[in-house]
């Protein structure tokens, strides 16, 4: 586990669990500063968080967010690990219901461009804070509108190799920002943690 610096922690803040790998979502907390140690859990076998049947993409999202913050708080109990609070988020990338995970090959990133070329989708990232036994919950729900993204300029982003492990086959924040014409929602929340949405659930520390 790794710990944000505790020089710029907040007063009165505990120190929290971020049950996340991602290390954008561990800068966006440093960004407000928020102090946390990155809680790596193991793998979960078989296919990568599956959506279930004719669960509608909206409930996809938020159901993996709440079963990452029950994970983690059964992890934290096995390795006797000090009992703190427990962040976690899921992000998905939704056109017309379908959840546009991360691609498994180039085919698959310039498949998924294709699709989203030209039309707006949404972003949603679910967040949980697991605390004194109660998991509080919120969503994030944003809009992006991509241009229209020609054969040439897709071949060019497929061979940058950004598109690897990216729900959707972009991040906002690289190369594929290019494409995006406008979003309306949080531009954070598209990176994978809403920071206002989640100020106002860490609210729930101060209680």
């Amino acid at each position: 586990m790794n710990a944000s610096s505790p020089s710029t922690a907040l007063p009165n803040f505990p120190l929290i669990y971020l049950a996340s790998a991602s290390p954008r979502r561990h800068e966006l907390l440093k960004q407000i500063n928020v102090e946390h140690e990155i809680l790596r859990l193991p793998e979960v076998d078989g296919e990568d968080e599956p959506r279930l049947d004719n669960e509608p993409a909206a409930d996809y999202v938020k159901r993996t967010a709440l079963e990452k913050a029950q994970r983690a708080m059964q992890y934290i109990t096995e390795q006797e690990l000090l009992k703190r609070p427990i962040l976690s988020a899921d992000t998905a990338v939704i056109y017309e219901n379908l959840v546009l995970g991360k691609p498994q090959d180039e085919i698959d990133v310039a498949q998924t461009l294709s699709l989203l070329s030209g039309k707006q989708h949404e972003v949603h990232t679910a967040i949980v804070l697991a605390h004194h036994g109660e998991f509080y919950q919120d969503v994030c729900i944003s809009k992006v509108y991509m241009r229209n993204i020609t054969a040439r300029e897709i071949a060019m982003y497929v061979a940058s190799g950004q598109a690897q492990g990216k729900a959707g086959a972009y991040a906002i924040q690289g190369l594929a920002s290019i494409f995006i014409e406008k979003i309306e929602g949080s531009y954070s929340g598209i990176m994978g943690l809403p920071l206002f949405e989640t100020w106002r659930l860490l609210q729930q520390l101060l209680k």
